[in-house]
C-alpha cells in the first residue's frame, strides 16, 4: 500500500466516523426519553445510571476516533 491510499482511507474513516459521532450527539440529544424507554424494556437501569452509561459511551467513541482515525490522518497529511 502507498501513502496516498492509505492517506484517503484515513480520511474517509474520519469522515464517516465523524459523522457517526454527530449522528449519536443529535439522536442522543433529541431522543433521550425514547431511548431510554426502549432500553430499559431489555435492561432494566435507573435513569440516573442510562445517562452516565451514555455518557460514558459517547466520550469513549470520542476519544477512539480521535486517536484511531483523525490523529493518524492529520499526521499523514503533514507527511506529505
Amino acid at each position: 500500500m502507498d501513502v496516498p491510499t492509505i492517506r484517503a482511507f484515513f480520511m474517509w474513516c474520519t469522515i464517516l466516523n465523524a459523522a457517526l459521532l454527530a449522528l449519536s450527539f443529535l439522536i442522543c440529544t433529541l431522543a433521550l426519553d425514547r431511548i431510554y424507554r426502549m432500553h430499559t424494556r431489555w435492561f432494566p437501569m435507573p435513569e440516573e445510571a442510562f445517562h452516565v452509561v451514555l455518557y460514558s459511551f459517547l466520550g469513549l467513541y470520542k476519544i477512539v476516533f480521535w486517536v484511531f482515525s483523525a490523529v493518524p490522518y492529520m499526521a499523514l497529511r503533514l507527511m506529505g
